[in-house]
């Protein structure tokens, strides 16, 4: 069981489910719902406010991982895998990754979930006091800048601060900073990147394509499929994985059943 924004739902009934760099992330279908679900409010706070579950089958000899997900997976079938999660005393954490993409005719149904199951920020974190720091609680998540205030933290600077930023940065550090902050805003005025295309480390021009997922328009869209050309594999990763994000974008129902 896959869980995932609703906004998908529309590309992933028409093609399955695309990979991300490790893979597709799940936990098995036929266990208690509370372990099964048990992502779905720590994947909300990345600001997606509907999720769904999209059940699928693979055979039980694929070669997936398994672990808790701060501790180093471990390569096995998935029917070994999905031993491993069941017999756990506490298997808040632990997670099952698919090394490819997921065919449409391996899908069996998508469906509503309740939106409040699971954990946030860690698993017996419920009722404590959140941290503060960047990779906790990323700028542009749910509640995000009202939990950093508490901290005292300064208020997250808006677009055309970013903008500002972006344009005065001289190394790839600085520039990478400016469009890993804009990624979590951004929606349109894509062409003010444009110099950034050509940029000679690709390291920038990875950060640009991620930032891109953000944008909205034909423009933001050319712009990653060109770097969907680009001769580092990194890039062209990102680039792709950026576009399968947007290119879903549109709207669309979903409802209990078979995938027709």
């Amino acid at each position: 069981m896959h869980l995932t924004s609703e906004k998908n739902v529309r590309s992933i009934v028409r093609t399955g489910i695309k990979a991300g760099k490790r893979g597709v992330f799940c936990l098995p279908a036929l266990m208690a719902y509370s372990v099964s679900h048990q992502w779905l409010r720590e994947l909300r706070r990345n600001g997606a406010r509907t999720f769904v579950a999209v059940d699928f089958r693979v055979p039980d000899s694929e070669v997936v991982t398994v672990g808790h997900y701060n501790a180093t997976p471990r390569e096995m079938t998935a029917a070994e895998a999905i031993g491993v999660v069941r017999r756990q005393e506490d298997a808040l954490g632990y997670e099952i990754v698919v090394r490819r993409s997921i065919a449409r005719g391996e899908l069996h149904r998508v469906r509503h979930v309740k939106q409040v199951t699971g954990w946030r920020y860690a698993p017996g974190e419920n009722g404590k006091r959140p941290c503060g720091c960047g990779a906790c609680v990323p700028a542009g998540a749910i509640k995000s800048a009202d939990i950093r205030a508490r901290y005292g933290d300064p208020p997250t600077p808006k677009k055309p601060e970013l903008m500002a930023q972006l344009a005065a940065a001289t190394d790839t550090f600085d520039i990478c900073v400016a469009l890993m902050s804009l990624a979590t805003r951004s929606r349109g005025d894509a062409e003010a990147l444009a110099y950034l295309l050509d940029h000679p480390d690709p390291e920038v021009r990875s950060c640009l394509a991620i930032a891109l997922g953000a944008y909205r328009g034909r423009v933001a869209v050319d712009y990653l499929r060109r770097l969907l050309s680009d001769p580092d594999q990194e890039v062209s990763e990102d680039a792709a994985e950026a576009l399968g994000q947007g290119e879903t974008g549109l709207g669309a129902s979903v409802g209990e059943g078979q995938i027709g």
